[in-house]
Parts: C-alpha cells; structure tokens; sequence
C-alpha cells in the first residue's frame, strides 16, 4: 500500500465484523508496533492480544460500564450540545462509539496495550500508531480507545492477571477488525487554520485548501 493513502485513510474503524483476524496479519501488526521509536530504546512494553470469546466478552461489560461513565462525566451533555447546534459529525462519532459500547462482544481481536515508567506516553503512543498503520496496510479497522485504562484499570488487570505492582498501567485498548464500513478521507480543518509559524497566534503565508492526497492521486 502506498504510504501516504495508510497516512491519509487509517480512520477510527469503530464498527468492525466478527470474522477472525489471521495469526499471521496479528503477527505482521505487533512486529511492525515495535520497530516504532522507544524512549532510551527502554522498549518498555507489552502488548496483549485478546481473541477468546470468553474473554472478549468480559472486557466488554467492562467496557459498556466505561462507556456509561464516560458518558456522566466528561462527555455530560455532549449529545444534547451536537444536537443542539446541528453538528452532525459529532452525532456521528457519538453513535459510532456506542455501537462499540454495545458490541464490544462481538469484536475478533483487542490489543491491550500496556507501559511503564512513560508517564508521557512518548515512547508507547509511536507504536500503537504503527500498529494500527500496519493493520491498515492489512485491510484490518482499528480504533484507539483509552477508556478501560481510565476507567477500568483494575478490573482488566484482575481479569488478564496484569502485574500492576509491578508497574504496568493500560495505555490504550485497540478494537481490530475487518470494516463494516468503507475507508477514506477524514474530513478535517485546513492545516493552516491550525499551525502558526515562529510564534503563537502568527499564521502561515501557506494555505492548503484541500487535502494534498486524495484517491485521484493513485490514478484510481
């Protein structure tokens, strides 16, 4: 796959099929996690692969429960405000992100992604998003979710025998799948309605009207 069609389509892939992801893309993902740049090259990682329907389905109640606390807490209102101002991208991810919540059970692979002594997430992050390029490469949706971590520390732990004493803290949850729906450009603000030069606030003499890669550029 060409690099920059992975850089530019690799979406949250929320809402995934229950067929199974083969050992040998799990294998391609998480060999291509570690090759990402490590703080000091102190590789202080694990990565836990979850396939077994039991299992998977008890990180889902946990989930659904995250979910619904995310939901009092620092989502509170959120739907109601989107609704508000018509802001259907919003009431997009919101509705996406419930269908995770509540099929959870049915997803064919979680990479549960642990670290330690990275407070910053400097070292960890590099290579969840290798991962998850990698899965893409693979025609394999993923998304990154930090709920269970928040909100559901503990109860993972107990349920995968995670050491947390020795250290081990959850960065990340990575649902992975193969898509319900299509890839493709995420819309976003223009890059230069987000990035100063120099100094804060100065905007840059550039603009980039639309996105530099599109699916035109592979001649497709």
């Amino acid at each position: 796959m060409d690099l920059n069609e992975a850089l530019y389509t690799t979406r949250a892939m929320r809402r995934v099929s229950s067929e199974p992801v083969p050992p040998d893309v799990v294998q391609s993902m998480l060999d291509a996690a570690i090759r990402s740049p490590s703080g000091g090259n102190s590789q202080n990682w694990r990565w836990l692969t979850v396939t077994d329907r039991s299992t998977v389905r008890e990180l889902g109640v946990l989930y659904a429960e995250a979910w619904v606390e995310l939901n009092e807490t620092f989502y509170k209102g959120a739907r109601e405000a989107a609704l508000d101002r018509g802001d259907e991208t919003t009431l997009r991810v919101l509705s996406s992100s419930q269908w995770l919540a509540d099929n959870f059970h049915r997803v064919p692979l979680v990479v549960l992604v642990y670290n330690r002594n990275d407070p910053s997430g400097a070292s960890i992050f590099p290579g969840v998003w290798s991962m998850m390029l990698a899965a893409r490469g693979h025609g394999v949706g993923t998304t990154l979710t930090t709920l269970l971590g928040m909100f559901k520390q503990t109860e993972v732990a107990d349920l995968l025998g995670v050491p947390l004493d020795k250290g081990w803290q959850n960065a990340a949850a990575i649902p992975c799948g193969y898509p319900l729906g299509r890839w493709g450009l995420a819309e976003r603000a223009p890059v230069h309605d987000v990035v100063y030069e120099e100094r804060w606030g100065e905007q840059p003499e550039w603009r980039v009207e639309e996105a530099l890669w599109t699916e035109s550029s592979l001649g497709l």
